[in-house]
């Protein structure tokens, strides 16, 4: 085996584990016994996610998901829209509003399974009143140019919105269960979409403290808001999350050890430097090859032969309007 088909091979076994099939049949709860089950979701995966639900749920299901466009796949019973990422548009706003609508009329004997992963923070605008959508676009334009981790983006994002930080399950009487794909570093489920289903304790005054820190342009009335309690959002403690579930299916930590195990295979040995890498992309690029070259050149700090391994949310800076590709690219 070459040096290239063993990363491809390493790749791929990486890939497989991020499947969500394996861990919706690990995680799948039971239907209840006296009520529906209605899924909803949000995501650049979350079409896959509901075909991959539908093909091992035995009962009655119906629902809804917003994915990227084109990122939809064929289903039979839950129903997927397409909007804009990373740039929220007037599609995502109607899908925001139609995950509402579909679970706030349920009652405490039904059953939601909600499928969240990366980008349902972009997909699902859903501006507070007083607040646009052209709001909502200028904010994440703001967020992707300002160098801010992805957890960071996530405490303003959900304190300015009706449906992040937990606001979602907060609409419905039903049992929530919160099936998650996780691509944030550290795998906190709260911050994975902003949270739609899940609650965390973050206030409007971190947010605050994050714009000053990066020093974000915000539209007088997105700061008016964070300065008012209509920005406080459900607390983790909140009786009406007593019933809800969720569950972390997939996530680079449990992709890395896939590929390790196939480097074993192999005779490699590998070196899983973290699962949660944060920082501009350019520069943990250079630590890597740093890394690399150490290894190559001196035998430290390992051995050859050897293959290191690491994964996390890296960020982009935008020096100008747009772009073209993303953190590997970079």
């Amino acid at each position: 085996m070459t040096d290239r088909e063993l990363l491809e091979a390493l790749f791929k076994a990486a890939v497989k584990a991020a499947d969500p099939l394996t861990g919706i049949v690990k995680h799948l709860p039971a239907p209840p016994p006296n009520g529906r089950t209605v899924v909803v979701g949000a995501g650049k995966g979350a079409a896959q996610m509901a075909a991959a639900l539908e093909s091992v749920w035995t009962g009655p299901l119906t629902g809804v998901v917003v994915t990227r466009y084109g990122y939809g796949c064929e289903t039979t019973s839950i129903e997927i829209l397409e909007a804009s990422h990373p740039v929220p548009d007037a599609a995502g706003l109607a899908g925001a509003k139609r995950l509402v609508e579909t679970i706030s009329g349920l009652s405490e004997n039904d059953l939601v399974i909600a499928l969240v992963c990366g980008g349902g923070s972009a997909l699902l605008p859903a501006p507070p009143e007083g607040l646009t959508l052209e709001d909502e676009i200028a904010l994440n334009e703001t967020l992707l140019a300002s160098g801010a981790p992805i957890s960071a983006m996530n405490v303003v994002r959900k304190h300015l919105s009706t449906i992040k930080g937990g606001r979602l399950a907060a609409a419905t009487k039903a049992r929530v269960v919160s099936l998650i794909v996780s691509d944030i570093p550290g795998d906190n489920p709260a911050f994975v979409a902003s949270g739609p289903t899940i609650p965390d304790a973050t206030t409007r005054q971190d947010a605050l403290a994050i714009v000053e820190q990066y020093k974000l342009e915000l539209p007088a009335a997105m700061t008016a808001h964070l300065n008012s309690p209509a920005a406080d959002a459900p607390e983790p403690d909140d009786p009406i999350f007593a019933r809800h579930r969720h569950f972390v299916i997939a996530s680079a930590g449990v992709s890395l050890e896939a590929a390790a195990a196939v480097a074993r295979v192999h005779g490699v040995t590998p070196y899983i430097l973290s699962d949660s890498v944060e920082g501009e992309a350019r520069d943990v690029a250079l630590v890597h090859a740093a890394l690399a070259r150490e290894v190559s050149l001196r035998d430290r700090p390992f051995a050859k032969p050897a293959v290191l391994l690491s994964g996390g949310e890296t960020t982009v800076s935008m020096r100008a309007k747009g772009g073209r590709g993303g953190r590997n690219g970079e």
